[in-house]
Formats: structure tokens, sequence, C-alpha cells
């Protein structure tokens, strides 16, 4: 990988990382903007909780210097957030409170970015996802 694609996908690991990191106060801390949203959809309070545990662990993996963590993490963002976009375009609306549509378009910006990581990482993904079940030391050397 050339150092500007290395470079330009720390710039959005960390964009996205930050992104999904600072909701987590809102979140964990039940602001009425989350709580809101949350009834809104049907799932407060464990949707809100479950999908601020996975948004840390999704962050905290884009930011560890190892492609195969980094891919990992974007593809649960990924996940996380396109039920975040799901939800804005069925029920909640592109303007959530006179936002402005400000939180749909962190979402927005969470998705392409995420996207881009795990575009990038690919071959990281492949190799996570294709290792079979650890096998034992016995199994590896047959007598």
């Amino acid at each position: 990988m050339n150092r500007t694609l290395v470079r330009a996908t720390w710039v959005v690991r960390i964009v996205v990382a930050l992104i999904l990191l600072q909701t987590l106060f809102f979140k964990f801390t039940a602001a009425p903007e989350s709580v809101y949203i949350f009834e809104t959809v049907g799932m407060e309070p464990w949707g809100r909780i479950g999908s601020g545990i996975a948004e840390l662990i999704a962050g905290v993996l884009l930011l560890i210097p190892v492609n195969r963590y980094a891919a990992l993490g974007a593809v649960l963002s990924v996940g996380v957030i396109s039920g975040a976009v799901f939800f804005h375009l069925t029920s909640l609306g592109i303007e959530i409170q006179g936002d402005g549509g400000q939180l749909f378009g962190m979402a927005l910006a969470v998705l392409v970015g995420a996207l881009f990581v795990s575009f990038v990482h690919r071959a990281a993904l492949l190799e996570w996802f294709s290792k079979g079940e650890p096998r034992s030391v016995s199994a590896r050397n047959p007598a």
C-alpha cells in the first residue's frame, strides 16, 4: 500500500472513530435526544446501550494500528451505522429535533468512511474470516 493511501486510511479511521466515540457520552448518560431517538424506534434502553457498546468496540478497533483489527472495526461500524441510516430513512427522518440533519450526516460519514476502510483492508478481512477453527497440537501432528 502506498504512503498516500496509508495516510488517507488513517485519517478516515480516526474521523470515523471520533464520530462513533463522541456519541457515547449521549448514549451512556441517557441524554434526552438519545432517549427520544431510541424511544421513537422502540429500542429504549437496550438499543441505546447495545449500540453504544458496539460503537465503543468499533471505535477502539479502528484505532488499533493493526490492519486486521481496523478492518474488523470498520465492518462492525458498517453494521451498526447501517441500522442508524435505516431508521433515519424509515421512522426518524433526516432531521431530528431541529438538528438540521447533523446526526444523519454524521451517520452517512461513518458509513462511507467505514466502507472505505473495509475496502482498503479487504485482504485483512478475507484473512480474518477465512481462518478455520483452531486445531489442537495433536490434530496438527497426528501420531
